[in-house]
């Protein structure tokens, strides 16, 4: 019975630890989105962009990339929020 008390409150401070990483990665990839969008934004409107889709590049338009960017970014946010709850 110690031993199953001892385990259980080591897990405490190491899934604290994990959910300190996650919102860590989570805070990188909300900054990440948000530089890129910013970079979207400042290139001219007829230029072409490529995004990337798994491991390959697709050619696509400023608009398109950007709500992609975007709806990540807001993805982003939301599993941030929920790790805050």
């Amino acid at each position: 019975m110690a031993t199953l008390a001892s385990s259980s409150t080591q897990n405490k401070p190491s899934n604290s630890a994990a959910s300190q990483e996650s919102q860590r990665d989570l805070l990188k990839q909300i900054r990440s989105h948000e530089i890129a969008i910013a970079e979207l934004n400042s290139l001219p409107s007829s230029r072409g962009v490529y995004q990337r889709n798994g491991n390959i590049l697709f050619r696509t338009t400023i608009q398109k990339a950007t709500a992609s960017e975007q709806k990540q970014l807001d993805i982003a946010k939301v599993k941030l929020q929920q790790l805050s709850d």
